[in-house]
């Protein structure tokens, strides 16, 4: 039995289609059928129901599925002790998040000070952030909803004000706030149902007691900025988010309900993380911790003028 043999089974069983799996591996079909007949003859039982075409993953193969899991977590991390003897510019860190403009800034900072740290961002949904999180795929997931799953742990690091984007010349545009029950008759842009942040701000409507007319919905926030400029809704607007662009939205300031996002970064306390992992994570919470001070310190000019 090889170590090869234990990756394509774990593609196989994850797609259980065997072309879909040559092609995510990169390997010719009739070699990767043939690995896998070479580890069912290994183990001595068939890992796969077939009927043409189509293959199931079967009783023999779920359990063996759980070992290999298993095996292949510990391989892992044990590469990354081994690489943590070499420090932490050798170190690889896996990042699971909904959305990446506010990593952006700290992240290219890290990487300044560590230009051969490796990392593996992937974008996930909320459940798939806490399944790779559990099988040790990722170090950490970004997030702005709690992950509430056993031995998932998280840390606080960014606290963003949400507020009502409206367009130029709208005639809410001279207000400094509002209360968010004054705009529900107002053409809203959101993002699509089930995304983070459209869960969230669902959450602050019907605290205000209103149900928005949704003439538009995408799954990235700059669509959205660039969709409430046109005039053809307002918007809700992370502070942290539009405050990194040029936009000549106006913001106003929600004045009931309170509407804030936390930002957390999550990891599995059971599996492995590398002094890279570690000082990358005590790392953003110093870089926002310090762009929330620099901020402070601005109001406290701008008051004192």
């Amino acid at each position: 039995m090889e170590l090869l043999q234990l990756h394509y089974f774990r593609t196989v069983a994850k797609l259980e289609h065997m072309t879909r799996a040559a092609q995510e591996l990169h390997i010719a079909q009739p070699a990767l059928s043939k690995t896998i007949s070479r580890l069912e003859a290994d183990v001595g039982v068939p890992l796969f129901d077939r009927e043409g075409r189509q293959i199931r993953l079967n009783s023999f193969g779920k359990a063996f599925l759980d070992k290999v899991e298993t095996a292949l977590t510990a391989l892992e991390e044990g590469r990354r002790e081994v690489a943590d003897m070499a420090g932490i510019e050798q170190g690889s860190i896996g990042l699971a998040m909904s959305t990446l403009n506010r990593l952006t800034d700290p992240l290219s900072a890290f990487l300044s000070v560590y230009p051969n740290v490796n990392f593996r961002i992937t974008q996930a949904s909320m459940d798939e952030m806490a399944q790779l999180l559990e099988a040790g795929e990722v170090d950490f997931c970004f997030t702005a909803m709690p992950i509430d799953r056993p031995d998932i742990s998280a840390v606080d690091v960014l606290h963003e004000e949400v507020f009502l984007a409206v367009p130029p010349g709208h005639p809410l545009a001279e207000r400094g706030s509002i209360a968010l029950s004054e705009v529900a008759d107002e053409p809203f842009i959101g993002y699509k149902e089930g995304f983070i942040f459209q869960k969230m701000n669902d959450a602050f409507c019907r605290e205000a007691g209103i149900s928005p007319n949704f003439v538009c919905r995408v799954d990235e926030p700059a669509a959205i900025a660039s969709l409430v400029c046109t005039g053809l809704g307002v918007a809700f607007a992370g502070g942290c988010n539009m405050n990194a662009t040029s936009s000549p939205l106006t913001l106003l300031h929600i004045e009931q309900p309170v509407c804030r996002r936390t930002f957390q970064l999550a990891w599995h306390e059971k599996r492995y993380l590398s002094k890279a992992a570690c000082h990358f994570r005590d790392f953003v919470v110093d870089y926002f911790a310090g762009q929330q001070k620099q901020t402070q310190t601005r109001k406290l000019e701008a008051a004192v003028k």
